[in-house]
């Protein structure tokens, strides 16, 4: 009877077989053993495509028989890549995507529509296959004192300063991003120019309803000046909405403009309009009946 072997290719050899190589292929399983425990090796994704792993039956170096798989890449990567494992495997592997690109690995069975484990970018993923079914069989992430992805948290915290290292913050689906502080707290931006607007398009800043938006200097002290300055030669434009007026340290300006040769008088009480400029004829010849 000839020896058989199992999925990661150790050789269960028959009675009375390979008499005189019985020890050589002894230690051979026993590396195998060894490196399925405990060992370590690369899968390069040498192209820009999936890598199918198998077994070597009987013989040790195969990266499908080894406990720790880190994915590497010859060039970058321009999608999520799979790398695929026999239906029968049944094996606990740590997974690290060191692949170049920014791209995800798939870690599945060749075939079946059963669960898969996807590694970001960067990232690590402890996994199991389960080879639960013959056609069908899963491969599971396993959560160790911890979650299995940044999604899976529902309420984040952090324990020190987030470094986005070069990254921006974005969403996805045009999704809004909102800055919520708690109860009273402010947003505070430590910065000395805050800058608005995608690239080129014009820039709205306005408040989520319908209070007034306040533009103040160290926290509405008497120290520091609003300065509103346009673009090269554009202009700056105050146009209240509807019926609304320009109201500057008091004064109400009127909301649109007079007759020519008049100009802006006040009521004595704050408020200005148009009027006709200089005094009125009667005046003029009064004046010049007493004055001569």
């Amino acid at each position: 009877m000839a020896s058989t072997y199992t999925p990661l290719g150790i050789e269960l050899q028959a009675t009375g077989e390979n008499a005189g190589t019985w020890g050589t292929k002894t230690n051979t399983n026993l590396q195998i053993v060894e490196q399925i425990s405990g060992g370590y090796t690369a899968v390069n994704f040498g192209s820009d495509a999936d890598v199918a792993l198998s077994v070597s039956d009987g013989s040790t170096g195969a990266a499908l028989a080894h406990r720790v798989l880190e994915f590497t890449s010859s060039g970058s990567l321009t999608a999520t890549r799979n790398c695929t494992i026999p239906l029968d495997v049944q094996q606990f592997y740590v997974l690290k995507n060191s692949t170049t690109g920014g791209q995800s690995i798939t870690f599945k069975y060749v075939s079946g529509s059963g669960n898969s484990v996807t590694i970001t970018n960067g990232s690590s993923v402890v996994a199991y296959a389960k080879a639960d079914d013959g056609t069908n069989p899963n491969i599971e992430s396993i959560n160790i004192g911890g979650i299995a992805s940044v999604v899976a948290d529902t309420s984040p915290q952090l324990g020190g300063n987030l470094d986005v290292n070069g990254n921006d913050i974005v969403s996805t689906s045009n999704a809004d991003i909102d800055i919520i502080p708690d109860g009273t707290g402010d947003v505070n931006l430590g910065a000395d120019t805050v800058q608005i607007g995608d690239n080129n398009a014009d820039a709205t800043l306005t408040t989520q309803g319908t209070g007034d938006l306040t533009l103040n200097t160290n926290g509405g002290t008497n120290s520091g000046a609003i300065v509103i300055q346009d673009g090269a030669n554009n202009n700056i434009t105050i146009t209240p909405n509807g019926s609304g007026n320009i109201v500057l340290d008091g004064l109400t300006f009127p909301n649109a403009d007079g007759s020519a040769d008049q100009a802006l008088v006040t009521n004595g009480s704050g408020t200005l309009s148009f009027a006709q400029a200089g005094i009125s004829t009667g005046k003029a010849i009064a004046m010049a009946l007493i004055f001569g």
